[in-house]
């Protein structure tokens, strides 16, 4: 329990610090936070009950879209302030750190499966920002026909 406590405060910390950096409005600092901690849970209960990375890193960007543009209708903000903050927990910095050092250590055989990984969890968060926004736009379509 306290682990998932830790992660949540966390992550929420990160979100709106980095909103703070990007120039979020300051009223939307928390809800940068929200949308952040939710794709960040999403993320890590996926990858606790053993899903792939990529599984869980688009899931959580797919939760994070979503989220973004609840927070950007009931806010009336655009809903980049929420994204871009949101997947930053997601991005897999120490994967690309990692494989970048090896390739200054010219350890190419180490450097090209954390790239890889690097490479596929950043297409598939990616996807999931798309796939949700174009679930969000086919159902404002559907509802909005004309009956």
């Amino acid at each position: 329990m306290d682990k998932i406590l830790i992660h949540a405060l966390l992550s929420f910390i990160a979100t709106a610090g980095f909103g703070i950096i990007f120039n979020a409005p300051k009223k939307s600092l928390i809800q940068c936070g929200l949308v952040g901690m939710i794709g960040w849970m999403v993320y890590w209960s996926m990858l606790n009950v053993s899903y792939d990375v990529a599984i869980a890193a688009f899931s959580g960007a797919f939760a994070v879209a979503l989220i973004g543009h609840v927070m950007a209708k009931r806010y009336k903000m655009p809903i980049i302030i929420f994204i871009v903050a949101g997947i930053i927990p997601l991005v897999p910095g120490g994967s690309a750190y990692d494989a970048m050092r090896h390739v200054v250590s010219n350890d190419y055989s180490g450097a090209i499966p954390l790239a890889t990984k690097a490479f596929i969890v950043s297409g598939a968060i990616a996807m999931g920002l798309v796939f949700a926004e174009v679930l969000v736009q086919s159902t404002m379509k559907l509802i909005r026909l004309p009956k």
